[in-house]
């Protein structure tokens, strides 16, 4: 095997290691900010500071019974937590998170941190959250449950309904940037700009198209079901939603999808409006670190907005996706474009 390749094997693993990891960090924060949000202390008694909160979590779920309805499609079942997950974390690896390294000098050539370097990495992405939901709807239909059936319906239709903002948030910055290549969309956005001939400004594409970041991280929102967008779940009014049915391990793959989730969406908006890895003024060896310290704000505004907003009613939800979000996309991307002629 040659060092390329051991390095390559080896970037898969960490970066599939890392996912899970970041799923168990992300729900002690979870609770931690929650707790903040609502003048509580949150997780303070398993380990110190309530550390091994996420690890007691693991260890309750994987003792807990697998249980399943006597009238469920027994393959259907088991194949839709299997189909969240996967689809998740496949999603990850089109996202460049470090500048190209020779690991201390150990490769011939300078190799990406990023799992697979495609040409069409945005299209990759669109096209595999879009298949995540997939699990979702399977989840439901196969339960024999009408409360889980109502989940999956709800999922489908929110899908529907922010995919197209999603999309054309998504076409505005590859009006700007000329690509389809996150990493080349990343380079891109390396340096600054001198506003004045005075201020050094980032030439991050969120000062260039400001409107569509916050098209897509709203999307993005909805399209991972969390609140004030959890529909499909919504436990006032369909217990758990598509996955009431679900438990054990089963139900474990859902919650880690949904975390992963949120780590692919906000790890996307990164590279295609923050500048990914890159900070203005820094070596490019601190990049990856960047890269986990910007996904960390966002993460961050993730979590604090589930725990600030109320969830709003179905009506509201299709109102606010198709009759405000989706004109504002296109006029976003028709100014976009009339931008990028003008000064081109």
């Amino acid at each position: 095997m040659t060092p390329s390749l051991v390095f390559q094997i080896s970037l898969i693993g960490v970066v599939f290691f890392a996912l899970q990891i970041s799923a168990a960090v992300l729900v002690y924060f979870e609770r931690k900010i929650s707790g903040w949000a609502q003048q509580r202390v949150g997780p303070n008694r398993t380990g110190p500071l309530g550390l091994l909160q996420p690890l007691a979590d693991i260890v309750k779920l994987i003792f807990k019974e697998e249980l399943r309805p006597v009238a469920a499609d027994k393959w259907l079942f088991y194949l839709a937590p299997i189909l969240s997950a996967t689809t998740a974390f496949a999603a990850f690896a089109v996202i460049p998170f470090g500048p190209p390294t020779t690991f201390f000098g150990l490769l011939e050539k300078p190799v990406p941190l990023q799992v697979a370097d495609l040409n069409v990495a945005v299209l990759v992405v669109f096209a595999i959250t879009s298949m995540g939901i997939y699990g979702i709807v399977l989840a439901g239909w196969a339960s024999n449950s009408k409360y889980s059936l109502l989940g999956g319906l709800r999922s489908s239709a929110q899908m529907v309904s922010y995919e197209l903002a999603y999309g054309m948030s998504l076409a505005s910055v590859l009006v700007i940037a000329n690509t389809l290549s996150l990493r080349e969309i990343v380079d891109a956005q390396a340096g600054v700009w001198w506003l004045f001939n005075a201020i050094p400004v980032p030439r991050w594409y969120v000062f260039l198209a400001p409107v569509g970041f916050f098209i897509f991280f709203v999307a993005g929102i909805a399209e991972t079901n969390r609140a004030p967008f959890d529909f499909p779940e919504a436990e006032q009014e369909l217990v758990a939603g598509y996955h009431t049915e679900y438990s054990s391990m089963s139900f474990a793959l859902f919650f880690l999808a949904e975390y992963v989730n949120m780590v692919v969406v906000c790890g996307v908006a990164t590279s295609l409006f923050l500048g990914g890895f890159y900070m203005p003024g820094l070596p490019d060896w601190l990049g990856p670190l960047w890269f986990i310290g910007k996904l960390a704000f966002l993460l961050f505004f993730y979590i604090w907005m589930r725990w600030t907003l109320p969830r709003y009613r179905y009506d509201q939800l299709m109102d606010f996706g198709w009759k405000r979000l989706l004109p504002l996309s296109i006029v976003n991307l028709l100014v976009t474009a009339a931008g990028v002629l003008y000064w081109s």
